[in-house]
């Protein structure tokens, strides 16, 4: 069986740590939001990440490796600091939106990093990450939109 080397098993880790953070962020995100639209793009990412965890639990797994199972301390930090400007701004939807739109973009260059290293990863492990960086992608691409729409 692979194995994955020490600096993959942490960089996948990691992204699952931040999965589980996107979705308790689109969580939080949906319940602050005041926009039916906007709230149903906020649980069809909420459900999208859920999945994103369930494959990287899985790949990683499969190769003999333990998964994380939480979130990290920045997550937790990353949902405070929404609350806090939510409650201080005049523009929630925007503040929202602005946030879902760093983390998302923060999320594609931690995939970026660990795809330049394709070559040290399995095939099957570059297939998942590359199809979830596309999906990352297009929510990017979605809550740019939503923030023109919303000027």
């Amino acid at each position: 069986m692979m194995k994955y080397s020490e600096k993959m098993y942490k960089q996948l880790n990691e992204v699952l740590e931040k999965t589980f953070d996107a979705e308790k962020g689109y969580i939080k995100a949906m319940s602050k939001s005041k926009n039916n639209k906007t709230k149903m793009f906020f649980k069809r990412m909420t459900d999208e990440r859920a999945g994103f965890a369930k494959d990287l639990l899985q790949e990683i797994s499969s190769y003999g490796e333990k998964p994380e199972q939480n979130g990290s301390l920045e997550g937790v930090t990353h949902r405070a600091w929404i609350d806090m400007k939510t409650v201080f701004s005049k523009h929630n939807e925007e503040v929202i939106l602005e946030e879902c739109l760093r983390g998302e973009q923060i999320a594609m260059n931690e995939y970026d990093e660990i795809l330049k290293h394709k070559n040290d990863l399995p095939p099957t492990t570059v297939s998942l990450l590359e199809n979830h960086r596309n999906e990352i992608q297009k929510a990017v691409n979605k809550i740019q939109l939503f923030e023109e729409a919303n000027k």
